[in-house]
């Protein structure tokens, strides 16, 4: 199996260049060893005009068979003969991606010493990999490599020339040319390759995840075909595949944000229990005595937590919902207390941190959970900032300790993603009262409850933001006290009860809202966090 690369020269340089760019000389064919044959880099054409770099790869049959056994169609336990009579020497696959990998790696990472300037610059390039397996035909390579800014020829293999009546084969003869960087060039060839193949000559491990958003940075998160390019990348491991989307998530929502993905992924610590949106009943102001009611003297008192989401339930209980989402989920406290209640038939867990995901789906059990129950929850990963079609046609939506972790400038944004997108019949929105703050012992004076939180709203405030979205998406809101509700600073959390109006409200386009934004309506993954 081989593959070329081609470049022409001009002003900006020699054709030429091309070897100092591969790391490897023009004038010297070079041989590499690999676990499963020798793997050779010549030179076909080397001149300031026109260069064309060949990468080889003479595969050994019985290596393959006896270093990948069970592992991929090239171990795969058919019968004797097939095992050595096979396509691999001759095909492009996931060999030859990883002979890419081995002998162009400085390329791979876009370093090149001697030529910097030349390695950043986009380069003209024309690929040709005269035999590429693509089970989806090719339609499927132009939809893989079309997006990615090249022009794309791929024609069909006859079986056999001489008997044009039995058709086509699964290979294609695929060109590429375009203007791109050679880095990346070669890593587009290096993920699609196995994934047009559908096939790894090796065991699929964890580690497999960060070569493919290694290799797939800068063009995988916004890829049209990343759901499918995911699965076969990692051999459809659900698991895995699962893991890689979570993480392309991210970094297309800190793209998008122009921030970190350490910024968005920040509900829990690394090794903490803590989550945006249900925050757990260790937190220090809401475990002090001033913050729960004592059901009698020297009963333990309840923590401020616990009485937000009984305060929740009954409201959800009031409103007859069935459907509900937990917006901002956190570990998945309500969606636990949720799930013991038969009347809430399907339970939809949301939260834009990864971690926060796991420790919900571990505190709930989704591995071990029965078929019956299973089937109520679903946990998955997702934005407030972004309209989302899956969270349409709810009743009842949670955003429990959520807006305060938002900047403000990014909650019209949610208010039109929720009440003007969404739009289920009713909304519970709770948040802490600032003015119940003088109460904690341990709160120095001017401080916020936790670090997270980007502002606090006292009563009148949260009650002039609750109507102004009630007016402007057509709800009607009234409000809870949850805790202790104090003569002088009233409760230590507010809660809105929004409740959606018979007439639908005069602003619930994305017009209405400039700053929605749109989140690609992806499938309801079940367990997205197990």
């Amino acid at each position: 199996m081989f593959l070329t690369v081609s470049t022409t020269g001009g002003a900006a340089g020699p054709a030429t260049d091309l070897g100092f760019l591969l790391h490897k000389h023009p004038e010297k064919a070079q041989v590499f060893s690999t676990s499963y044959g020798d793997a050779h880099v010549f030179y076909p054409e080397a001149s300031a005009e026109r260069t064309t770099a060949a990468l080889l790869l003479e595969v050994d049959p019985p290596a393959l068979v006896r270093r990948g056994r069970g592992k991929g169609r090239g171990g795969a336990p058919d019968a004797a003969l097939a095992q050595y009579v096979n396509d691999r020497p001759y095909a492009a696959s996931s060999l030859l991606a990883v002979a890419l990998r081995t002998v162009f790696a400085s390329a791979l990472r876009g370093e090149c010493r001697a030529l910097p300037e030349r390695a950043a610059a986009p380069l003209p390039l024309r690929i040709k990999v005269p035999a590429l397996p693509a089970r989806g035909g090719a339609a499927l390579v132009v939809r893989l490599f079309e997006p990615l800014g090249w022009r794309v020829s791929a024609q069909p293999v006859a079986l056999d020339a001489r008997f044009p009546e039995w058709g086509e084969s699964r290979y294609v003869g695929l060109v590429l040319e375009g203007e791109l960087r050679l880095a990346d060039a070669l890593r587009h060839l290096y993920v699609l390759l196995p994934v047009l193949d559908d096939a790894k000559h090796y065991w699929v491990a964890p580690d497999e995840v960060d070569k493919l958003l290694r290799f797939g940075e800068g063009w995988l998160a916004g890829h049209p075909e990343q759901s499918l390019i995911t699965s076969r990348y990692l051999s459809r491991r659900w698991s895995l595949t699962r893991q890689a989307r979570e993480r392309l998530e991210l970094a297309r929502l800190a793209d998008a944000d122009d921030i970190e993905v350490e910024e968005i992924d920040n509900a829990v610590e690394a090794e903490g229990p803590e989550g945006i949106g249900n925050m757990v009943e260790a937190e220090a102001p809401e475990e002090s005595g001033d913050a729960v009611e004592a059901e009698a003297p020297g009963e333990r008192p309840t923590p401020l937590a616990v009485q937000r989401r009984e305060a929740i339930l009954t409201e959800l209980r009031a409103s007859r919902a069935a459907r509900v989402l937990d917006l901002g989920c956190g570990q998945g406290q309500l969606v636990a207390a949720l799930l013991k209640e038969p009347r809430f038939t399907e339970i939809v867990g949301v939260d834009v941190s990864v971690r926060a995901l796991d420790i919900a789906a571990r505190r709930l059990r989704l591995d071990r959970m029965g078929e019956r129950q299973s089937s109520r929850v679903a946990l998955f990963q997702g934005s407030l900032a972004y309209t989302d079609a899956r969270l349409k046609g709810y009743d009842a939506a949670v955003l429990s300790e959520v807006v305060e972790h938002l900047d403000l400038p990014r909650l019209p944004a949610l208010e039109y993603a929720v009440f003007g997108s969404a739009r289920p019949g009713t909304v519970i929105v709770t948040t802490p009262n600032a003015e119940y703050n003088v109460r904690w012992e341990s709160l120095p004076a001017g401080h916020v409850r936790h670090a997270d939180h980007r502002f606090e709203w006292d009563r009148a405030q949260f009650a002039d933001w609750a109507r102004q979205v009630a007016e402007e998406y057509g709800y009607d809101a009234r409000f809870v006290p949850v805790g202790p509700d104090d003569p002088e600073v009233g409760p230590p959390t507010q809660m809105a009860v929004f409740t959606r109006a018979a007439n639908p409200a005069p602003n619930t386009t994305p017009d209405a809202t400039p700053d929605a934004r749109t989140t690609p309506d992806t499938r309801n993954d079940k367990e997205a966090a197990a």
